[in-house]
Formats: C-alpha cells, sequence, structure tokens
C-alpha cells in the first residue's frame, strides 16, 4: 500500500501534467492541505518536497509553493529538422503565420552570414510559429535565390524544406548552429506572445547543402518557459 504523502503528490503531478493546475499558479496553503487530505502536516511537507524534487514546484520562503511549466516542448540541438517534420510529432494544433516575404537586396552583416557578394539576391522569410494558442517561435530565414531561384507564399506557409528537397531536388546535409540568451525586440514583442517575458532563446543556423554549399541563414527566437533544448551525446574514448 502507497503512502498517503505519495497518493497527494500523486494526484496533484498528474493534475500539472494534464495542465488541470495552470503553470505558475500558487498551490493551497498547507493547512488547507492537511484540512482537504485529512493529513497530518508532516504528510503534506513530505508531498510537497516529493513535488519539488521531481520539478513540478517551487517552494518560496514565505510565499507558498508555485507551479513550474513542465509541459515543454523539446527542441533537438544537434538535428536539422523542419518546423513541420518537428510539429508532426506533436499532440498540439500547430499554425505558421507567414509575417513577411520579399526578395531583398542583403545588407553588409548578410552579406557576411551567406558568404555573398552585392550582386546576390536573397530570398527574406519571416514566420511565426504558433502553437496551441501562443505564438512561441519567431523564425527569421533567409536563402541565397542562386540556389532557391523561386519560392512563393504558399510554400512558406507549408514547408521550404520539403520544397526544396522534393521539388528542387537538392539535399540538405548539414547546419553550424550557435545558440544564446537574447533581450526580446520590438520585433519578437510584435511577431510573439512573450507575456511578461523579455529575453528569448536564439538559434542561429548556417544550412548547407550536400556539396558544402551555404545556402541559408536564420535566426530562430523562443520564449524560453516553452522549450528544453535536448541532445544526445557519447563519450569519445582516445586511445
Amino acid at each position: 500500500m502507497k503512502s498517503k504523502y505519495y497518493e497527494i503528490y500523486n494526484e496533484i503531478a498528474t493534475d500539472i501534467k494534464e495542465n488541470k493546475i495552470k503553470a505558475n499558479t500558487k498551490l493551497k496553503s498547507e493547512n488547507q492541505m492537511m484540512n482537504d487530505y485529512g493529513v497530518s502536516r508532516d504528510t503534506v511537507r513530505k508531498a510537497l518536497n516529493l513535488l519539488a524534487q521531481n520539478g513540478y514546484i517551487q517552494k518560496v520562503k514565505g510565499k507558498g509553493s508555485f507551479v513550474l511549466d513542465v509541459n515543454k516542448f523539446e527542441f533537438p540541438v544537434s538535428g536539422l529538422i523542419s518546423f513541420k517534420e518537428l510539429s508532426e510529432k506533436m499532440n498540439y494544433e500547430v499554425e505558421t503565420i507567414l509575417n513577411e516575404f520579399e526578395l531583398i537586396d542583403p545588407d553588409d552583416e548578410l552579406m557576411k552570414q551567406l558568404e555573398i557578394s552585392d550582386n546576390n539576391k536573397v530570398w527574406k522569410v519571416v514566420r511565426s510559429r504558433k502553437i496551441g494558442k501562443e505564438r512561441i517561435i519567431l523564425d527569421k530565414e533567409y536563402f541565397n535565390s542562386q540556389y532557391i531561384k523561386e519560392l512563393n507564399k504558399e510554400i512558406c506557409v507549408k514547408s521550404i524544406y520539403e520544397y526544396i528537397e522534393e521539388v528542387l531536388k537538392l539535399n540538405i546535409s548539414y547546419a553550424k548552429k550557435e545558440f544564446t540568451v537574447e533581450k526580446a525586440t520590438e520585433e519578437d514583442r510584435k511577431y510573439l506572445d512573450l507575456g511578461d517575458y523579455d529575453m528569448v532563446v536564439q538559434v542561429k543556423n548556417h544550412v548547407y547543402l550536400d556539396d558544402t554549399t551555404l545556402f541559408q541563414y536564420s535566426e530562430s527566437r523562443h520564449r524560453p518557459d516553452k522549450f528544453t533544448f535536448v541532445d544526445f551525446a557519447r563519450r569519445k574514448i582516445t586511445q
């Protein structure tokens, strides 16, 4: 027979995972929980300590216990995956919102990032990614038109990578990634539902074809509370 504190822990943990108790909600006081469950303070504290140890709540001295957001989306660090491919693994309603789309003359910084000259045109695509009811990713992408000669709004909303691989028959091979935490900009606030968050996690990508051609530079900006960045690492033993 399981201990009473574990039953309380399991009930609260399940409600948090199923979003019946929302993130940032303050749990009932220890006295209220003692009355609700008909248990001692020690039993309540054991349940709260287990919730804290397993990342469900944060106990703040003098203020109470607050629910953490446990329903984060896993974002692969080392993989090269499109948003469409990522969204197919989610049990959430997703939507791509096309904010900007145009063929531009690159500035000096963009020429540097794409390793091109000023006579190259660049496709600029800015898309918000909506998961559930909130826009939580902002993708700012630039494609060298020397290789991606044609684009349209329909392709941008559906999947650019799918178009590149299945229609243009180009093989996307690898990417160099850089992760930073940045201050949110006015553009972030315009295209993302940031709420009270004033920082974003930015992922810069330089993406290459299998012949080592650099064809894309992007900046993906993520709301910090919604993602956990994951990787698989294997230790290499040197002889």
